[in-house]
């Protein structure tokens, strides 16, 4: 398998999900400003849409979309439990989590990266993320992960959105439980792992 990837971008989450599963992949950095990647190709030509993470199986196929190739990944490596078991109501709970993370709190970033942004647009913003953030931190109150116990792939979406707080000046510490998330995350050995080598490609 091939995951394309731009170093600080959401495809670190489908990245570290790699790792946490133990299979082999390639990993292939993508210029987003220029729609290539490291070895020339035009990288429309794999996923048209122009962004990233993109993943191509080892027969060709090419799934976009993180939540979709988490999801994906999971389900192909069942023993590592990093999803329950499709048709379960224990999937649809997640899945109202990846779904949470990708519209309440990955989309409200979204408009931040924008230097334009006029400031009582981006007070709003930031407001709302803050909001949901709280929200969050309740959850983690209660257990370590999102869906209880067990570290799952929103875990690893979660993670990878936090990332960006510190760009925009925002102290997780103002949620302690989430904070603790994101420590707790950080430590993992397959998330380190990603981490510095999204930091090597970064730097290449």
């Amino acid at each position: 398998m091939k995951l394309y990837f731009a170093p600080g971008a959401c495809s670190l989450s489908p990245h570290i999900v790699l790792r946490e599963l133990g299979v082999p992949f390639d990993l292939i950095k993508v210029n987003l400003g220029e729609h290539k990647t490291q070895d020339g190709q035009d990288y429309k030509s794999i996923n048209p849409k122009g962004y990233v993470p993109a993943l191509k199986t080892d027969d060709g196929k090419v799934l976009t979309e993180g939540v979709a190739i988490n999801q994906y990944l999971a389900d192909r490596n069942p023993e590592k439990r990093l999803a329950p078991a499709n048709g379960t109501f224990e999937r649809y709970q997640l899945q109202e989590w990846l779904n949470f993370i990708s519209t309440e709190v990955h989309k409200t970033y979204s408009p931040l990266f924008n230097s334009a942004l006029p400031d009582a647009a981006r007070t709003m913003f930031m407001d709302k993320l803050k909001k949901r953030f709280g929200e969050i931190n309740t959850v983690l109150e209660k257990h370590d992960f999102l869906t209880g116990s067990n570290f799952t792939i929103a875990d690893a979406y979660l993670y990878t959105v936090l990332r960006w707080a510190p760009k925009f000046q925002i102290d997780l510490k103002q949620w302690p439980a989430l904070a603790k998330f994101y420590d707790r995350v950080d430590q993992r050995p397959a998330v380190k792992a990603a981490v510095e080598a999204e930091a090597a490609a970064k730097a290449a």
